[in-house]
């Protein structure tokens, strides 16, 4: 494929026009026109493909059914691979050993209960962010002197609305704050964080005021969650495997799959 130029398609002696790819890189971002390109010529052989195998088997949809020519062919798509792939399920001895691999990943979320006095600065103010820093851990090691003074100085300093009531944030789970932030107040401990926390805000000085740990979920409570993953991740491996054979069964010109980093092969 040409670094610059759209290619012209074939697949098994139907043509993929350049105004076709082209037209279709808009639904396909990347960082570069090639890679759009690629994506966008991969999408339409597969379709194509799936469109040529659906006509050989006859397969055929009331178009007056549906609101527009795409849903209509996700039907058409939806009964062509229900005839002609097997889609096996997840059982619930593989559902069950899958939550004992992976117990760490269905817990409660924990929760916190923080205090926090934001000295604000821009982030590409550099010489602003130092003073920041300074100041923050000026007022820590105050703090560690007379923690009873937390609210009157976040009164005084914090540049968050927080400071009317003392800097208190109230409970907070995951998602509730930028990444940064978050991810240093739940690696501590409760009581004062000795180090001034850095966000695109500026820098946080911060207390733990109480810390409750995420709880183990039972298995029955997650069952269908995790039922529903393990039967979407081996439908999307067999929905790919029946694609590569179509493709290569085909003969295309003018467009070479990579078989070893396609998404097909993930």
């Amino acid at each position: 494929m040409s670094l610059t130029n759209t290619p012209s398609v074939t697949v098994n002696d139907i043509v993929i026009s350049p105004a076709q790819i082209d037209a279709e890189m808009q639904y396909h971002p990347a960082a570069s026109r090639r890679e759009a390109m690629i994506k966008a010529t991969e999408s339409l052989i597969i379709g194509q493909l799936l469109k040529q195998r659906a006509a050989e088997l006859n397969l055929t949809i009331d178009t007056a059914s549906f609101s527009n020519e795409a849903q209509a062919e996700d039907a058409l798509l939806n009964q062509l691979l229900e005839k002609e792939v097997d889609i096996p399920k997840a059982s619930k001895a593989e559902c069950e050993h899958f939550y004992q691999q992976n117990k760490a990943k269905f817990t409660s979320a924990p929760l916190l209960e923080v205090d926090h006095i934001l000295i604000a600065s821009a982030p590409e103010d550099l010489e602003g962010r130092e003073h920041t820093k300074q100041l923050a851990q000026q007022l820590i090691e105050q703090l560690v002197q007379q923690p009873d003074e937390f609210a009157q100085l976040a009164r005084q300093y914090s540049a968050c609305p927080s400071k009317e009531t003392g800097g208190n944030l109230g409970q907070i789970s995951s998602g509730q704050t930028v990444a940064e932030f978050e991810k240093a107040i739940f690696a501590a401990s409760e009581g004062l964080i000795n180090y001034p926390v850095e966000s695109r805000f500026g820098h946080h000085i911060v207390f733990v005021r109480r810390k409750v740990d995420g709880k183990q979920l039972p298995y029955d409570l997650v069952a269908k969650e995790i039922e529903a993953y393990l039967n979407n991740k081996v439908e999307h491996k067999a929905i790919a495997q029946y694609i590569q054979i179509l493709i290569g069964e085909a003969t295309i010109d003018g467009f070479a799959f990579d078989q070893q980093s396609s998404p097909l092969v993930q």
